[in-house]
């Protein structure tokens, strides 16, 4: 198997320079550099698509340091991880002792990968603790409602009164999507309609 070694370089805007990093992994001998411009809290990114099916088992992925591949514990440990079921090494640059291509390095992702589940598994129990917290106050979990009983009322009452819903939640200090989905889609009447969601572009 070959043991190319491919580097990934990544700053978050466009008025960033990458050439620092791209001439770091090329003296650490990397024999090619893919590039992004993007932030790291996102997979959809241009030249790690592409990295990532330019990849071939026997490879080592070379960065310069981790905050370049990802942002946390748990999201690093699972790139590293498919990497290595793919038959793929990885190494940084400013962490040597992360390098999986020797009995050392892997030891030390090892433990890097259960810390990881350990900080999953505890941002888990948070989320379970915070939605029993909010179920035990009469609260199902997730964003509060802006159209509480009293404005909920109000809206009924003024809509009775053949208010516009513009008006409506103009005066309640609500979006007009909130309004309709607490008022329900039969109090549109003819000549308004409800806010549609942009369409999604592919």
């Amino acid at each position: 198997m070959s043991r190319n070694v491919i580097g990934y370089a990544r700053v978050s805007t466009r008025g960033q320079s990458l050439d620092a990093q791209v001439d770091a992994l090329a003296a650490a001998g990397a024999l090619r550099v893919f590039q992004d411009h993007a932030s790291g809290a996102t997979q959809a990114r241009a030249g790690w698509k592409e990295c990532l099916g330019y990849l071939q088992p026997g490879n080592i992925l070379m960065v310069a340091d981790l905050t370049r591949l990802g942002r946390s514990t748990s999201d690093l440990a699972d790139i590293v991880t498919v990497l290595g079921q793919r038959g793929i090494g990885f190494r940084s640059l400013a962490e040597p002792w992360l390098d999986t291509t020797s009995a050392h390095g892997k030891l030390i992702f090892d433990m890097f990968a259960s810390l990881a589940e350990y900080e999953r598994s505890r941002l888990s129990e948070r989320t379970k603790a915070g939605l029993a917290a909010a179920k035990a106050r009469g609260r199902s979990g997730g964003r509060p409602t802006v159209m509480t009983a009293g404005k909920l009322e109000t809206a009924t009452q003024l809509r009775q009164e053949g208010k516009t819903l513009h008006d409506i939640a103009e005066r309640l200090g609500v979006s007009v999507s909130s309004l309709t989905r607490a008022l329900g889609p039969k109090t549109i009447s003819q000549g308004e309609h409800a806010p549609r969601k942009a369409a999604l572009v592919s």
